[in-house]
């Protein structure tokens, strides 16, 4: 009994299987690839640019700035951390870099140029002029559980939580953590820091008798 296989005929079908199983494969590694982008920019990392000099000399206007989304998943902000919050106007919602001053539960007051926690005063670690303008923060502000006060380094030109159309920001209007500056590299927490000096120690002066 005679059997006639055409072999060019299954190596032929075999390359052309293998053609498709590469292009499956190619395809989902491609889709793979989206997924992972589209995560990665929803839940874990996104750029925004700073406008404005209200972070001056800290960050800049136009300074490139990545967000680390997943900074506060397990804990929210630090004091000194500089957030990255939003904020809705009428028309649209936007995004506002600000340093964290003030934390939930605490009594924030500015007083002759200075920051007041719980009445005692606020040594920084960055270098920022002194106040001139207190507004909501003169006569005291008290912050609720999920509250933050929050400051641009440029004390003196800035929106905050010192005026009523920024206010205190509350854990829901959080982004993420300011990480990484991108167009001249540097990790934001790091920038602008005062060098130490322990003559400098003022941080347990208690508001001034009035």
């Amino acid at each position: 009994m005679e059997f006639d296989y055409d072999f060019e005929r299954a190596e032929r079908n075999e390359k052309i299987k293998k053609f498709f199983l590469e292009l499956l494969v190619m395809i989902i590694a491609i889709a793979a690839a989206v997924a992972l982008a589209w995560a990665i920019t929803k839940f874990a990392l996104e750029k925004t640019n700073m406008v404005g000099d209200s972070m001056a000399e800290t960050l800049i206007d136009k300074d490139t700035i990545l967000i680390n989304k997943m900074a506060y998943l397990r804990k929210g902000p630090e004091r000194f951390d500089v957030i990255v919050f939003e904020i809705s106007g009428r028309e649209h919602s936007f995004y506002s870099i600000r340093r964290v001053i003030g934390l939930p539960g605490e009594n924030v007051r500015i007083l002759d140029g200075y920051v007041y926690i719980n009445g005692e005063k606020l040594d920084e670690p960055i270098n920022v002029e002194e106040l001139f303008i207190e507004g909501l923060a003169l006569d005291g502000i008290q912050l609720d559980e999920d509250e933050y006060f929050v400051l641009g380094d440029n004390r003196n030109d800035s929106e905050d939580s010192r005026f009523a159309n920024i206010g205190n920001v509350v854990g829901e209007q959080i982004i993420g953590k300011a990480w990484l500056r991108l167009n001249k590299f540097g990790f934001v927490n790091s920038l602008n820091k005062k060098e130490d000096n322990p003559e400098d120690k003022d941080s347990e002066q208690n508001i001034p008798d009035q």
